[in-house]
């Protein structure tokens, strides 16, 4: 099982705590655990990545293993302790402003 940590916002929209599971084939992308996020909790569609393009969506990014993954290639294979389950995938939500 994958563990993914999500904000606070997809976490009220989703109706679920900080961390969610998903069972994710092999090979774990973020491809992948995005297509699973969203089939499991169909309201977060459209609300991390593009509809259309399935893009990432600007102000979000990714961290595994305390780096940002954020500008890899969603097809990129995860870390093995992400893959396993033990570490898990953060969603972050970018904050700008002055």
């Amino acid at each position: 099982m994958i563990r993914v940590v999500l904000p606070q916002g997809l976490q009220l929209l989703a109706h679920t705590d900080a961390e969610v599971q998903l069972d994710v084939p092999a090979p774990v992308t973020l491809a992948r655990i995005l297509d699973r996020l969203e089939q499991c909790y169909p309201m977060l569609a459209g609300t991390v990545r593009d509809h259309v393009t399935q893009q990432r969506r600007p102000m979000v990014r990714f961290f595994a293993n305390g780096e940002d993954w954020s500008h890899q290639s969603p097809d990129q294979q995860l870390p093995s302790n992400i893959a396993e389950g033990a570490e898990p995938l953060l969603i972050v939500g970018a904050i700008a402003g002055g």
